[in-house]
């Protein structure tokens, strides 16, 4: 049973912020603050107010029916009525556990998606390119706006290396649990004796940070200009517009060439080096929590194969909830993978709930 101070303690903040933002003398910043505390808050009460109340009606229906000198006629509507809040209480209970979860900071933030083609050779590259329009359409759908920062096609199609910005309500919540590495079993087109090749991806999902979340001291940063170069080694530009930067401590590298402007490149680069240094940190944290309880589908872990794409039997399997979908067209469209990603959420929502409880 959840407690129930816990919960009218939230509907007393969520009361004591809505009186601060009718009172006068507050400045911008601190309205923002308090609308976005506000606005987080109101989903949980709502839902916590509504289980109250149902705990309280079925105390008075329970009453109702205990009294020995209630009414018959009362009575008899109590024990109807007690039975379905009995039933709808279970749902309702999980539904406010759920919202009471710790939140990951960084879910609302944007996403810098790393998808880089692995062993497999060309098939890999070309297996890079579908997993690239998957999340394309699937960003699509969601609303979100999908912009590629780098890319390094491959000379048969798809890409030895992309990175693309997502940007939108809720983007690194739900793209975090593509994190890992990506197999594909098929035969390519050009194997003329119809054997089935294995090939694989890999995809890094960053939260996407601005200088108020890791700050990156200048003397840190080695700047490397040189001259941007195309497949082959032919030069693409007449100037020294590339940009590579190394962020000293931790050995991490960027380069950008995409843009003709050398000042566009290094922000390019920048952007993703803020990133990559920023992610290291949250993987190092999320390594020491890992390292007492039992691992969560959610913690971006790249080191193990998360998903296998079966073409010849038409299905996706998700390897960290055994999941199996035969909907592999679907899927790889985009269109599906909402139920692999919605699957991943509540298991890793289950799996907290038993800690919790546990």
């Amino acid at each position: 049973m959840i407690p129930q101070e816990r919960l009218q303690q939230l509907i007393t903040r969520h009361a004591e912020l809505e009186h601060m933002m009718s009172a006068a003398g507050m400045s911008s910043e601190e309205i923002i603050t308090i609308s976005k505390e506000y606005a987080e808050l109101s989903p949980v009460v709502r839902a916590a107010g509504d289980y109250l109340a149902m705990r309280r009606e079925m105390a008075e229906l329970d009453a109702m029916i205990t009294d020995p000198d209630g009414d018959p006629e009362l009575k008899e509507l109590a024990e109807m009525e007690l039975p379905e809040l009995k039933k709808r209480l279970p749902a309702l209970e999980r539904e406010v556990e759920i919202m009471l979860l710790p939140k990951d900071v960084d879910d609302d933030k944007n996403a810098l998606l790393e998808i880089r083609a692995g062993t497999g050779g060309d098939e890999a590259a070309l297996f890079a390119g579908d997993l690239f329009r998957m999340y394309q359409r699937y960003a699509q759908l969601q609303g979100w706006k999908f912009e590629v920062v780098n890319a390094s096609s491959s000379d048969v199609g798809g890409f030895k290396e992309v990175i693309i910005s997502v940007a939108g309500k809720g983007v690194f919540a739900r793209l975090k649990y593509e994190s890992g590495g990506h197999r594909v079993q098929r035969v390519p087109e050009t194997e003329t004796g119809g054997r089935i090749h294995t090939s694989a991806a890999t995809v890094a999902v960053m939260p996407e940070v601005e200088e108020v979340d890791i700050t990156l001291d200048d003397k840190d940063i080695r700047v490397d200009i040189f001259r941007a170069s195309g497949p082959g080694g032919q030069s693409v530009n007449t100037t020294d517009s590339a940009v590579r930067l190394t962020h000293i401590p931790t050995g991490i590298t960027v380069q950008q060439q995409d843009e003709k402007s050398q000042h566009k490149n290094k922000q390019k680069a920048m952007k993703v080096l803020m990133a990559r240094v920023y992610d290291a940190e949250r993987s190092k944290r999320d390594a020491e929590r890992a390292a007492d309880r039992k691992e969560q589908v959610g913690s971006g872990d790249r080191s193990g194969r998360i998903r296998t794409y079966n073409f010849p039997q038409g299905r996706v399997t998700d390897h960290r909830i055994n999941l199996t979908l035969y909907k592999l067209d679907q899927i790889l469209a985009g269109d599906g993978l909402e139920q692999v990603i919605t699957a991943l959420i509540t298991e890793e929502q289950a799996a907290q709930l038993a800690q919790m409880t546990g």
